[in-house]
């Protein structure tokens, strides 16, 4: 079996928080596109953490490493998406037939947010006006938004009703069957009367019009150790001739008690007449913390968040969140991942 290993950039972490006032405290998690000989990353950023309001920024780079913002303002925020007290967060970003397509995770009452330096923060609902305070009342939807220019999105609709928390919710690149797909984890599950049961896992939907979607049915749940608190889908797929290559998260608790977790990363391969087939899938985590970002930062501890996938001359460019505070880069050739992943069929 051969060895594989992403290799970290030496100027990690590429993107880092600061300059503008709405990007102050933190940069994540970011959306990744190329386009016109650019990389364009879709920046999830916050300027404060209590209340913890998240709104886009987007930026571009000709080497895909060295970033700078487009535009000064952020293109995507809480008031676009119906809540000026809200928080826009995790964004994904697929290029079909010939626009842009964002999907992103909405919470309409952002949260004060209190780091604690050992594990998940503390985190409190805030006062909003016509709030009720009620979690019931605050949860996480799931939007998709098309663009011709990634400056000006224009949203489309939402996956979940807003009684159903529902995130790391994203396109496939392309239609499966002739109809628009998508990998989503909701919790509890979306029909009528079911209820979710053990750790959140990743799920499949369809839809002819990107408005209506079908049932979410279950792709991949967690079965090994360093996934045992929940995974979830994390890059766009990629089409290859092997199948839909998918990179996800898995949460490991490590210490209950203090909310300690470690966030890593996973592989597997779809079928790709069928994606709800799994072709291929590594038991073992293909990334994990190793640097000294990725172990600490200012939000929460030992965590890479990968959320965009570029490919370029047949090298992978990953682009990650580390610890909820920056933006790391790492990279791969594409063949030699996909080769580390089939060595493990299923």
């Amino acid at each position: 079996m051969k060895a594989f290993r992403f290799e970290r950039h030496p100027e990690n972490p590429i993107v880092r928080p600061g300059g503008l006032p709405w990007r102050r405290a933190v940069v994540f998690n970011p959306g990744a596109v190329a386009h016109a000989g650019k990389v364009y990353l879709l920046e999830r950023a916050a300027g404060g953490l209590r209340p913890f309001h998240c709104c886009l920024g987007l930026l571009e780079s000709a080497d895909g490493v060295h970033f700078r913002h487009a535009v000064d303002e952020p293109v995507l925020t809480p008031a676009d998406c119906g809540s000026p007290h809200g928080s826009v967060q995790d964004p994904r970003i697929v290029a079909m037939e010939d626009r842009f397509y964002l999907t992103f995770a909405f919470r309409p009452y952002a949260w004060a947010s209190h780091p604690t330096g050992v594990g998940v923060p503390e985190s409190r609902q805030v006062d909003y006006p016509g709030f009720s305070g009620r979690d019931e009342d605050n949860q996480t939807r799931s939007g998709i938004a098309v663009s011709e220019d990634l400056r000006h999105w224009e949203i489309l609709g939402w996956v979940n009703p807003p009684e159903v928390d529902d995130r790391n919710v994203i396109l496939f690149p392309e239609k499966v069957g002739g109809r628009y797909a998508v990998l989503r984890r909701p919790s509890p599950l979306v029909s009528t009367g079911a209820q979710h049961r053990g750790a959140p896992s990743i799920r499949i939907s369809f839809s002819e019009d990107l408005k209506t979607w079908s049932e979410p049915e279950v792709v991949l749940k967690p079965e090994f150790r360093w996934e045992n608190n929940r995974i979830g889908g994390s890059t766009p797929p990629l089409r290859t001739e092997a199948g839909w290559l998918v990179l996800y998260h898995g949460v490991e608790t490590e210490e209950s008690a203090d909310r300690r977790v470690c966030y890593r990363v996973g592989a597997a391969l779809l079928d790709l007449e069928d994606p709800r087939r799994v072709v291929a899938r590594c038991p073992h985590f293909i990334m994990e913390p190793e640097a000294y970002y990725e172990r600490t930062g200012l939000y929460i501890p030992n965590v890479i968040f990968p959320t965009g996938l570029v490919v370029r001359d047949g090298v992978v460019h990953l682009y990650y969140g580390v610890c909820d505070t920056a933006i790391a880069l790492a990279t791969a050739p594409l063949d030699a991942l996909l080769g580390h992943v089939l060595d493990h069929r299923v």
